[in-house]
């Protein structure tokens, strides 16, 4: 299995104490994120030796949840500070063909007996701040936004489209309710604060803006996500300063 992830990680930390349920990957700035033994499979339901995983920093899934490929071109990519439940399953593995006399997979039965190359989808996308609950299932093709919520044992089926910051539940999954008003959102996209530089230390420098209440008060909120804007845009500027 190909695992990739962000530039500055120093490598598995076999010493954790996480380290009997997962595979602790560690990074420079003190982050980590976390993949649970036996994640990935195949259609026999052994480790899958194919396939690409890509990982970012700050995320992990849960206990008993498994990705299934079955192919070299299949891929699940997956951002920043993204929290999964217990026993997800996201199965990225080609599809049947219906378009044919018969969906069975004849070749396996050998004696000269074939179909179809089985059609695959396109990448699975969960990008930064997702919450996933527990039992989800992600078909392949998907796209989850920034900020979304899903709920638990909701199902997302193929080529599944969320918007930003929506809280998704159901089989197949809908979407229930955002988690802020349009110009909070607005303003959450804008700040992407997930790819600040330096990110440990300015979540030490600015921890306090990320306990207030979003929902309270509108006009409240956006003054503090436009200084916490003006903010990181400094500390960028100073970091660009300092390596110039």
């Amino acid at each position: 299995m190909q695992i990739t992830t962000d530039d500055d990680c120093t490598g598995f930390d076999e010493t954790h104490p996480w380290a009997k349920q997962f595979k602790i990957i560690c990074y420079q700035d003190g982050f980590h994120s976390s993949i649970p033994h036996g994640f990935f499979q195949d259609w026999l339901g052994e480790e899958s030796d194919t396939g690409t995983f890509y990982i970012s920093k700050a995320s992990g899934f849960g206990v008993g949840s498994i990705v299934k490929y079955d192919a070299g071109i299949q891929s699940l990519r997956v951002g920043r500070f993204v929290a999964g439940g217990l026993r997800l399953k996201f199965l990225l593995n080609g599809q049947h063909d219906m378009t044919t006399i018969s969906t069975s997979m004849f070749s396996v039965f050998g004696g000269g007996l074939t179909n179809t190359s089985p059609p695959q989808y396109s990448d699975s996308i969960i990008k930064n701040d997702v919450w996933i609950g527990d039992e989800v299932m992600m078909l392949g093709g998907g796209i989850i936004e920034n900020g979304c919520v899903i709920g638990a044992r909701a199902l997302l089926p193929p080529n599944f489209r969320s918007e930003p910051y929506g809280i998704y539940a159901g089989s197949p999954a809908k979407l229930i309710r955002f988690r802020f008003s349009e110009k909070i959102r607005e303003a959450l996209i804008d700040l992407a604060w997930w790819d600040t530089p330096d990110l440990f230390a300015w979540l030490q420098e600015t921890k306090d803006f990320y306990l207030a209440d979003l929902t309270a008060d509108e006009g409240k909120s956006l003054a503090m996500l436009a200084k916490l804007k003006e903010k990181r845009n400094r500390w960028i500027r100073d970091r660009e300063k300092k390596s110039a």
